[in-house]
């Protein structure tokens, strides 16, 4: 009887490595990629080189790949990921520690592929599925100005700090070629759109912007649940990444940008902020600084077009509605709750016993979409830590929301933020005092100033 049930698990065992070979030969039929037939004498083209500078800094390319304070696309960079630590790689045009020496195609199968030039497929840490929505074109576009106009830094990669086997480079294959699109089919999506400035947006969001990156959830395999708004979970937000919460792009009226005009997004993407919102984090604030500040008009006005052109997502259980109610108690004296006594005290001198805010420098509370998420992590987190917004060009004073985590205890901010959340017509979950503890837990102890 043991021999027999011997036999069986090692022909099962058996079977699984047959399958499991079967299955990586079947990804690893898919590394061969058509080469971009690009004129040589266009690779240098200073016409050409501009459009790439373009589209780096469109793809904001600067943000992953430069240590603080370091040499721009050195590489070095530590991102988290849910499997361990990964490591921005060099960018630069140095021949021995970047892509010096990578050809056209090369650089084609790393930006659209996932496929290293060694031939391994590389982590989706690199968002190549979104650039698979670029055409080849911009591809070369990109090359040109990273091989022409960026300076060469010797500056060795570094390797990653995932354990095995969930470091093993193989299961990759199988990962890409399930979850990545073909660029041959995606690149070419724009017939979808029969307005062109709308299809110009998408091909922005979709593409060299990769906003799907952060602000569409993924799944327990970590791809994204969707990469074009062929579903609605694309862009709905609710990732958390670095401590906040990924907005809702969608045209949810709370929670959403379905209350805001083409010009607040705009605004939002060319300043960090507009008469009513203000970008709070790290990621988006680095977004907006290196990235969309510098993009054209009429670009972040097709951007805008096409993000007002989502439905909402189903399901919403946030609501705003003005009512000013909240408004009257307040400037009456009346402070019926401690929630409200804790807002008086340390929060209507900016945003104002109406929750309107002080526009444009201060932003309104009632009916703000952070302050409506289901997800209350990054309302706590401003609350515990505060936030400053970029300086950039056109709005170069960097305003901030000081942190009041030295002044409220955890459940002091709890009920707090239980008051933003249900008062002037906000109408969104209440907020816990073990809420606030864990992301208090999560915060550097630098994050919070002590009194």
């Amino acid at each position: 009887m043991m021999r027999s049930v011997g036999k069986f698990v090692l022909a099962i065992m058996v079977l699984g490595i047959v399958a499991v070979g079967a299955l990586y030969a079947w990804a690893e039929s898919a590394t061969a990629t058509p080469s971009i037939a690009t004129p040589e004498r266009l690779r240098s083209d200073p016409a050409t080189i501009e459009r790439g500078r373009y589209l780096v800094t469109t793809g904001d390319c600067v943000a992953c790949h430069t240590m603080p304070r370091g040499q721009p696309f050195a590489g070095g960079l530590a991102l988290d990921s849910p499997v361990g630590q990964i490591y921005s790689s060099n960018i630069s045009p140095d021949r021995e520690t970047g892509i010096g020496d990578y050809t056209l195609d090369d650089f084609d199968r790393v930006m659209r592929y996932g496929i290293a030039k060694r031939g391994d497929s590389i982590y989706p840490a690199m968002p190549f599925p979104s650039y698979a929505h670029m055409t080849a074109d911009d591809i070369a576009a990109m090359y040109a100005y990273l091989m022409h106009d960026v300076k060469p830094v010797h500056s060795a990669n570094h390797d990653t700090k995932i354990r095995w086997p969930l470091s093993a480079r193989w299961p990759l294959s199988i990962w890409r070629r399930l979850y990545a699109p073909d660029p041959a089919v995606v690149a070419s999506d724009g017939h979808r759109y029969p307005d062109p400035q709308i299809a110009r947006g998408a091909y922005l969001v979709q593409g060299p912007g990769h906003c799907g990156s952060c602000h569409t959830e993924r799944a327990v395999t970590l791809q994204e649940k969707a990469l074009d708004d062929s579903s609605p979970s694309y862009l709905a937000g609710g990732t958390v990444i670095d401590g906040w919460v990924s907005v809702n792009l969608r045209g949810n009226t709370a929670d959403g940008l379905g209350g805001w005009s083409k010009d607040d997004i705009v605004s939002s993407l060319r300043t960090g902020r507009n008469p009513a919102h203000a970008v709070i984090g790290t990621a988006m604030s680095d977004v907006v600084y290196h990235s969309t500040q510098y993009m054209t008009d009429d670009d972040l006005t097709a951007m805008a077009a096409y993000l007002k052109s989502l439905p909402p997502t189903a399901g919403d259980d946030v609501t705003y509605v003005a009512d000013g109610r909240t408004a009257a108690e307040l400037k009456a004296g009346i402070n019926s709750t401690r929630g409200a006594e804790l807002y008086t005290d340390s929060c209507a001198a900016c945003h104002a016993t109406d929750g309107l805010g002080k526009q444009p420098a201060l932003p309104a509370i009632a009916g703000n979409s952070s302050a409506l998420s289901p997800n209350p992590t990054s309302i706590i987190r401003l609350v515990l830590a505060g936030s400053e917004l970029p300086s950039v060009a056109k709005a170069p004073s960097p305003l901030g929301m000081p942190a009041f985590g030295w002044r409220f205890s955890d459940a002091e901010a709890a009920q707090l933020l239980t008051f933003v959340r249900t008062s002037w017509g906000n109408h969104a979950p209440v907020v816990t005092a073990s809420q606030v503890a864990k992301v208090r837990a999560s915060l550097k102890a630098d994050d919070v100033p002590q009194q």
